[in-house]
């Protein structure tokens, strides 16, 4: 069953929460961090990209980048923009898009968790943003950013969190630059604290990572590795365990992660869709912005047209979890056999874009002439996420995407 546990959460004070808060780390380039923590002196952008503060450094990843995150997160602490709880406790992180709001329990989830299958994951890792997140972990000793689990709903669970939620006003309330809300509440009582570990031990048999791969695989080596160091280890140190959003996973909706390529190896944009004709019916849909309406349906822009692709039938298994997948037959069919890019988790031929950009974003990098092409898909389910995690089998990577991003910020949890 899951352990999951409270923790001293390190808070910022309520009136500048909403400045220090800021989206994760793999959501933006440097140019666009900088824009975004651009008159915000508070902002923990200068802790997660770091490299906002060292525009003369070539290398994102260097000793110096992180060496000005920990230099940053300690100058927050001795300022009093984060501070530390006196009591392990539970918290609840609700956001709200288009009218509906989640509600999620931040607490520490166990790495041995993770290492004996308990937390399970659906998306393979690309390593050098592995690397890059547990050297930041390391440098800070705290898991900076929250990751994003999802549980099978506990009705018992959604007691408790009701009653916080009615009871108690938020202690960070707000919208942010995106239109998004943002609700935060402390869950005090130690008796209730209580209630939210056994409910997790009793009624939970396993957690899903929904969002944060890179972050979670990033904490658990942590944990093993400082658990090698420590000849006294017990368990139950604060490194045995990451910080995590748990949300019930009838409360969420997956949406949209596309793919762009910057070339069609070799082939003229005729000879590709002639090469694409015999996995898919082609439909050439004009300048106008086509989505893909249902599962097996594809978005193809190219040389300013979109294409309609329908895959044809034996290019998917609807029996198969990974089979039926969308992303597979992009794989298997165009992105492997035409366009020999084989590897996604280090080819620098292609590239991600989260369906929260938009359709436009895939338009705007190919006309630029950054990419030569982009493939829309329609989103997975919440349940194909899980019955391919319940399956021991790994989707491609960047195959899920949730919104909204959970905000970086308004919780960290200390390896300490």
């Amino acid at each position: 069953m899951a352990n999951v546990k409270p923790f001293r959460g390190l808070r910022p004070p309520k009136d500048i929460a909403e400045e220090l808060a800021c989206l994760p780390y793999d959501v933006m380039n440097s140019q666009e961090a900088a824009q975004m923590a651009e008159g915000k002196k508070k902002s923990l952008l200068r802790i997660t990209r770091a490299e906002i503060e060292c525009p003369e450094v070539e290398d994102i990843h260097s000793e110096k980048v992180y060496n000005r995150a920990l230099e940053n997160f300690r100058a927050f602490q001795e300022k009093g923009w984060l501070v530390q709880d006196d009591e392990p406790k539970y918290y609840i992180y609700a956001q709200t898009m288009n009218g509906r709001t989640q509600y999620g329990i931040v607490g520490g989830a166990s790495c041995a968790d993770y290492e004996n299958g308990l937390i399970k994951k659906h998306e393979l890792t690309r390593p050098e943003k592995e690397e890059d997140r547990m050297v930041l972990t390391r440098y800070l000793n705290a898991n900076i950013e929250p990751v994003f689990f999802a549980y099978k709903a506990v009705p018992e669970i959604d007691a408790i969190v009701n009653e916080v939620i009615s009871n108690n006003e938020p202690v960070y309330d707000f919208i942010a630059e995106d239109g998004f809300g943002h609700h935060f509440w402390v869950v005090n009582g130690v008796e209730k604290n209580k209630a939210i570990q056994q409910l997790f031990e009793t009624k939970v048999p396993c957690t899903y990572v929904a969002d944060g791969h890179h972050r979670t695989a990033a904490a658990a080596r942590i944990g093993l590795e400082k658990t090698a160091q420590n000849p006294n280890h017990t368990g139950d140190e604060e490194y045995n365990f990451f910080m995590a959003v748990h949300f019930p996973d009838n409360q969420l909706q997956i949406i949209d992660y596309n793919r762009v390529v910057t070339d069609l190896n070799g082939l003229s944009e005729a000879g590709f869709l002639a090469e694409l004709s015999k996995a898919f019916e082609l439909e050439n849909m004009g300048s106008e912005t086509y989505k893909p309406a249902r599962l097996h349906e594809f978005s193809l822009y190219l040389g300013g047209n979109w294409y309609k692709l329908t895959a044809r039938k034996g290019t998917f298994n609807d029996d198969d979890p990974i089979g039926v997948l969308d992303v597979t037959i992009l794989s298997n069919h165009v992105l492997g056999p035409i366009l020999d890019i084989t590897d996604l988790r280090t080819s620098k031929r292609i590239d991600f874009v989260g369906g929260i950009r938009g359709l436009g974003e895939l338009k705007k990098r190919v006309d630029s002439g950054e990419m030569k092409a982009a493939f829309a898909l329609f989103p997975v389910s919440m349940q194909q996420l899980i019955d391919i995690a319940d399956s021991g089998n790994i989707m491609p990577p960047k195959t899920t995407w949730f919104e909204p991003k959970l905000r970086s910020g308004l919780v960290i949890h200390k390896l300490d």
